[in-house]
């Protein structure tokens, strides 16, 4: 029978955070799940997928208009009720819970998949953070943007995402006392800090039941 890992993966923007989480997948044999989950969560709720992307990992007023397609819902009153941030949180928790029960295997990125999935012995807890030089080098490459329009996407998407995770866990985003494991990824590089946090993952593995 194989055994039973959940790899959770909370990273700073521009960290390579979520290429380390895929490699990780990969070498451990685990289905990757990021914005996947979204997907999932539309399908659980019937709701339209562009309403979990345009609030994802933001704690703030609904980004929707309550016009389009609800009165195709075959319940109004139901679906209204659930059409909240609070609502579409509780679809993707569920998601995630799902995916967590449907393989025995996985990585999840962010969406506060470590507080879902407390209770899960199996589950490794990481956080990848960097310098916000390297997080800048990084963004610029990968968005093709200048270093001020990086800062400012790097530090106003962080905003967003600490008071997501705060609000819905009630822990500090990015603090220790939240994970098995921090990691500053611009001390070693991002294949170093992958064989780091895999070493990491393997010795915890072995203490799992």
């Amino acid at each position: 029978m194989e055994k039973k890992l959940i790899i959770n993966i909370g990273r700073q923007i521009g960290s390579g955070g979520r290429i380390i989480a895929k490699e990780l997948a990969a070498e451990f044999g685990c289905k990757f799940y990021d914005r996947e989950i979204l997907n999932l969560a539309a399908k659980e709720s019937g709701f339209s997928e562009k309403f979990f992307e345009q609030n994802d990992e933001q704690k703030r007023f609904l980004k929707t208009h309550f016009h389009i397609h609800l009165p195709l819902m075959p319940d109004n009153n139901f679906y209204t009720s659930k059409f909240s941030q609070e609502g579409l949180y509780q679809f993707q928790s569920d998601a995630i819970r799902e995916a967590a029960e449907r393989n025995p295997r996985c990585v999840f990125v962010g969406r506060t998949a470590d507080y879902v999935l407390r209770d899960r012995p199996e589950a490794v807890n990481i956080f990848i953070k960097a310098s916000m030089e390297f997080r800048i080098h990084h963004v610029c490459g990968r968005r093709g943007c200048d270093e001020d329009f990086a800062r400012k996407l790097i530090e106003n998407g962080e905003s967003e995402r600490a008071k997501y995770y705060n609000y819905y866990t009630g822990k500090v985003w990015g603090h220790s006392e939240c994970y098995d494991l921090c990691v500053d990824a611009s001390i070693l590089g991002l294949e170093a800090t992958r064989e780091f946090i895999a070493e990491f993952i393997r010795r915890k593995e072995d203490t799992m039941p």
